[in-house]
């Protein structure tokens, strides 16, 4: 069907062995006996759309560099770390705006259609879920294409505020390094000095994105309603995820202890591989579009 003929960017994606024939029907076994299929989705599922992750072995930002993402208290305490992080984030957002869905988003937006999905969790920020139309969804952590004012809490789009970021910056420009997962990209500081950040145009706040950056909590109203999603749910897919941070483990904790089944969807190991009823190590594109 139409969602098979995307052809996948395989530049951050680990390598992986083709779906085995016996796999494909253990993973169509454990869908087709979910009615209410609760779904946490993370960055192995965008690699295919070319946004690199943080963890995969060769491949991953961790791997490749000794690049790390900025730390909510640094980006709150220091103009300076502000100013850095928006000008990566300027010169990014072309490119990481302009990526689209690839095929596993499809599927999981044909499974809500068909009412198989119950609920999506996402802790990727990269909106590739709402590109593709799901809708019974949750982003975890936020999206990059929202900011919002820390003072009077103002929303407005992403894309919004790059034609502030043009309109104060008209004759600066700065070559990309390397793009990260997040949006931004590697600057040097000399780069960065002279860049100008729009502060929010109704009471002159600090604008941030709308995403839990790294040593931020998510909003506990958006934990308990996952935690209420999950309650209704019979079973648990993990696709694409390690599922190294908490945020997100916590709900496959929940899972185990309500003895959910669990199927999880990764190449290389996560933190569920010792309880998951399921362990599959392809890419998600792959297997995904072979479940019927």
């Amino acid at each position: 069907h139409s969602v098979s003929r995307i052809s996948p960017n395989l530049a951050f994606v680990p390598a992986c062995p083709p779906p085995d024939p016996m796999d494909v029907e253990e993973l169509q076994h454990f869908v087709f006996n979910s009615k209410r299929l609760f779904v946490m989705t993370g960055a192995g599922i965008s690699t295919e759309s070319g946004i690199p992750d943080y963890r995969s072995e060769g491949v991953g930002l961790y791997s490749r560099t000794d690049r790390r993402p900025i730390q909510h208290a640094e980006f709150i305490q220091s103009a300076s770390a502000r100013q850095r992080y928006w000008a990566r984030n300027f010169v990014g957002w072309p490119q990481f705006s302009s990526h689209q869905p690839n095929t596993a988003h499809l599927v999981l937006r044909d499974w809500e259609k068909l009412g198989k999905l119950h609920w999506l969790v996402t802790q990727n920020v990269d909106a590739l879920h709402t590109k593709a139309g799901s809708q019974r969804m949750t982003e975890l952590h936020g999206c990059m294409h929202r900011v919002f004012c820390l003072a009077c809490g103002d929303q407005i789009l992403r894309s919004e505020l790059q034609k502030h970021f043009e309109a104060l910056n008209p004759t600066w420009k700065a070559e990309a390094f390397g793009v990260a997962p997040d949006g931004d990209v590697f600057l040097t500081d000399a780069q960065v000095c002279d860049f100008q950040v729009p502060a929010c145009h109704k009471c002159g706040g600090i604008l941030k994105p709308d995403v839990t950056f790294f040593g931020d909590t998510v909003r506990q109203d958006k934990v308990d309603f996952v935690h209420q999603c999950l309650a209704e749910s019979d079973s648990m897919l993990v696709a694409g995820s390690s599922m190294q941070a908490y945020s997100g483990y916590r709900f496959a904790l929940a899972a185990r202890e309500k003895q959910l089944p669990i199927a999880v969807l990764n190449i290389g190991p996560t933190r569920l591989d010792h309880f998951a009823s399921l362990k599959l190590n392809f890419r998600c594109g792959e297997l995904l579009p072979l479940i019927v």
